[in-house]
């Protein structure tokens, strides 16, 4: 028998995204080929602990049973910093790891590095990329200055900042109220009226003192898939249009995870034209940000002049992975099932190996 392929799959977090990371992990977990992977699971608890589990024979995982997979450390007394060598030392013969990691302390370089240092392959960007995409404002700024589109917005790096009368007459309402260094919309707020302003400050700060003020985008909302070979080349997914009901009003958190609220139409009814603009536009955005393994890039389809003018909502460097996420739904419109998805990435992850030291 060949010798399996011994994947880690990391998950959890230290952040507001914990449970979602998990979700995406157990679907992860379900679909890799138990005679093509040795699965070893690691959770990053809530308190940033680092557990190595077991892996399970069942043929149905879900976040729970993953959890039970890798349970709390019964030396309570265990630091941080300890759970984090031993998870390193159990990552040290793995062929490749996958960071199915999402939001803060996972999605922004953190981890990246630590893998890095370790001189292990895993899945997706690498430190700077996750870094700088993770950051909303930073997005917008190298996209930008690259005469891509994004949303116009203001920037409030601290507590004490406030948002001027000019800025208000700029942006008009509504506006979008969110944590720069945030995801599933977490800590977001749709602001109809600019009494509603402060609340939504306050609560965007209690995930990232900086915060964005964004102008809301009239238009239709599609996201793109990229995905990138082990040879090096890169595809783009059929697009994806959300639908959020009418009555629930936007893609907030329940609309994302709460079954029944929006419908996701795939691939999305645009001119061939429009498609292959929003193509272009991903496989640019990909490149600009420096991008490895795979990214979801949110667009909004606003109308200017009589035609639409595709413009970058937000960048997902390691996008929801269920098996019913937006990423994987493109891919499967494409032919691409869900286990095959997972095998592109993986022999991707592999072909690019550790990443070299930079010597002086």
């Amino acid at each position: 028998m060949p010798t399996r392929i011994r994947a880690v799959v990391l998950f959890g977090g230290r952040n507001t995204e914990h449970d979602v990371s998990c979700r995406s992990a157990a679907s992860v977990v379900q679909h890799l080929d138990r005679s093509r992977y040795e699965v070893v699971p690691i959770r990053i608890t809530s308190t940033g602990h680092w557990v190595v589990g077991t892996d399970t024979e069942q043929s149905v995982v879900t976040d729970v049973a993953l959890r039970e997979m890798t349970p709390e450390p019964v030396d309570a007394q265990l630091s941080v910093l300890e759970t984090l060598a031993r998870a390193v030392e159990a990552m040290r013969g793995a062929d490749v790891v996958l960071p199915v990691l999402h939001g803060p302390f996972g999605e922004d370089g953190t981890v990246q590095s630590v893998l890095e240092l370790a001189g292990v392959p895993y899945l997706g960007s690498g430190v700077l990329a996750s870094a700088t995409s993770m950051d909303k404002d930073f997005t917008k700024r190298v996209l930008g200055a690259r005469g891509i589109p994004v949303a116009p917005g203001v920037v409030l790096r601290t507590p004490a900042d406030e948002l001027g009368e000019d800025d208000k007459e700029k942006l008009g309402l509504p506006v979008f109220v969110k944590p720069s260094r945030g995801g599933s919309s977490v800590g977001v707020t749709r602001v109809d009226d600019w009494a509603q302003l402060p609340a939504a400050l306050e609560l965007a700060r209690e995930s990232d003192t900086k915060t964005l003020v964004e102008a809301g985008v009239p238009g239709r909302e599609i996201d793109m898939g990229v995905l990138e070979l082990e040879d090096g080349r890169l595809l783009t997914s059929p697009p994806l249009e959300i639908k959020v009901g009418e009555e629930h009003g936007w893609f907030d958190y329940d609309a994302k995870y709460e079954a029944g609220i929006t419908d996701f139409v795939v691939p999305a009814d645009l001119d061939p034209q429009i498609t292959e603009q929003l193509s272009t536009i991903a496989l640019d955005v990909f490149q600009e940000l420096g991008c490895a393994g795979l990214l979801r890039v949110d667009f909004f389809l606003p109308e200017v002049d009589g035609k639409l003018v595709p413009t970058v909502n937000e960048v997902n460097t390691i996008p929801g992975l269920t098996s019913m996420s937006q990423f994987p739904r493109m891919w499967q419109a494409a032919g691409t099932p869900y286990p095959e998805l997972l095998d592109i990435m993986i022999a991707t992850a592999r072909a690019r190996g550790p990443q070299p030291a930079v010597l002086s």
